[in-house]
């Protein structure tokens, strides 16, 4: 189902028929009077407020985290060990994880290993990772992750099972049903000529939609102009899928992820438009714009086609925040990655910690902002400001939730290695 359109009544929609339509809206695009959705040991929502369409519950916190780009996800793993440093310094609390502050995420490529990191549920309890330990698992292991230039088959299978053993060493069988918080990660399948979207609400549904996280990470990231495609199959075996890198499917999967928030009224029942979300999208930089290669490879070509694709999502979800858009989304990009100044560092899987160098450099730029109907412009912060400043509204929504009457998330949760799932309101998130 597509996202529900939005509509305000200052854009001449007399207050009546705004107010019908609202009802409408809420009663049959969203199913509000399927008991299934209202009814799972939790209260009733109050017709009131559905009428209001006011947010009485506060804002659902979304992190997308976009595919390789530039700097092959360490820009991306920089901003997070930054703004996870941000969440334990404002909160007071030194063992503050990402997944403590956001109720969804979405990761493509590098993004989605990043993802699966953060939120797989640990033996603790707690998530595997913390930010600065993901950003270090990223650098060390991107020989690993992405070879860096064309093989025979049977070289192939040899990285790619590289590949495989690191992963299967991190996750071991841990699957989807095993993440902390709700997960979206896409690859492309060939299969069906589609993008597959692998989901932690699917997998508590069924076991036909539940993959191991290991696998889940190969498939974002396998490239298919040096590994090819790899087979994956579903727990029960009954999906089966013929994986390349998510980000093929969607390099900038915060759409995805709005788009899944907004109709999702099992998980988020409160969420009716944009304006009730806090979303931070992070990029991994954006090469120099001088062209110096006319005949580019085609991994460099998968790239600049998916640097492409994040820029228009960034410029399709800024519109439709509209005048929410200051408040309630952020996006952390970077470009100016001179290749030619740079040439062996970005080419060279080796050079991880030089990259590093150069993430933490580009945290200092600052912040461009998409503007409705004008294009871009550059904001008086910095990213790493920007990101300070984030990390403040998700403590603020944080400790709001703990005064609440009514959850503003109502996550499915399942027992392990089991198919059945439950209901289970996690307010002190």
């Amino acid at each position: 189902m597509a996202a529900a359109p939005i509509l305000d009544s200052t854009f001449g929609v007399d207050k009546l028929t705004y107010e019908i339509f609202s009802i409408l809206e809420n009663k049959f695009l969203f199913g509000y009077e399927d008991q299934k959705l209202l009814h799972s040991g939790k209260p009733e929502i109050p017709v009131e407020t559905l009428k209001s369409g006011k947010n009485a519950t506060g804002k659902v916190r979304i992190l997308s985290i976009d595919g390789g780009g530039a700097t092959d996800g360490i820009l991306a793993g920089k901003s997070l060990a930054h703004l996870e440093t941000y969440l334990r310094k404002k909160s007071g609390n030194a063992d503050a994880r990402i997944a403590d502050y956001f109720d969804v995420v979405a990761g493509s490529g590098y993004g989605g290993i990043l993802a699966a990191l953060l939120f797989t549920r640990g033996k603790d309890g707690r998530p595997m990772f913390t930010a600065d330990e993901a950003l270090r698992f990223i650098v060390q292991n991107r020989r690993k992750i992405s070879p860096s230039s064309p093989v025979g088959a049977f070289r192939r299978i040899f990285r790619s099972s590289k590949a495989e053993k690191l992963f299967r060493r991190t996750f071991g069988e841990s699957t989807l049903k095993d993440t902390v918080k709700p997960v979206l990660i896409p690859c492309y399948d060939l299969s069906t000529r589609a993008p597959f979207l692998f989901s932690r609400a699917d997998a508590l549904e069924t076991d036909s939609y539940d993959f191991k996280m290991w696998e889940v990470c190969i498939a974002t990231s396998v490239d298919p102009t040096v590994v090819g495609a790899v087979e994956m199959k579903s727990l029960d075996q009954r999906t089966r899928i013929l994986a390349v890198d998510g980000g093929v499917a969607m390099n900038n999967p915060t759409a995805a992820a709005i788009t899944h928030v907004l109709n999702n009224k099992y998980e988020f029942p409160f969420c009716g438009g944009v304006e009730d979300l806090l979303v931070v999208s992070l990029g991994n930089g954006e090469s120099d714009s001088g062209c110096r290669d006319l005949t580019p490879s085609a991994a460099e070509f998968v790239r600049i086609a998916g640097e492409g694709a994040s820029d228009m999502v960034d410029q399709s979800v800024s519109m439709a925040f509209g005048h929410a858009l200051t408040n309630n989304y952020i996006r952390i990009q970077a470009s100016g990655i001179d290749a030619g100044k740079y040439p062996k560092t970005l080419k060279s899987p080796a050079n991880g910690e030089a990259i590093l160098g150069i993430a933490e450099e580009m945290l200092k730029q600052k912040n461009v902002e998409s503007t409705l109907f004008r294009g871009k412009k550059i904001t008086q912060n910095s990213n790493s400001e920007k990101l300070e400043w984030f990390a403040g509204e998700v403590i603020k929504e944080h400790e709001r939730r703990k005064s609440s009457s009514l959850p503003t998330v109502i996550f499915k949760q399942s027992s392990p290695r089991t198919s059945s799932a439950t209901v289970s309101t996690e307010s002190s998130y």
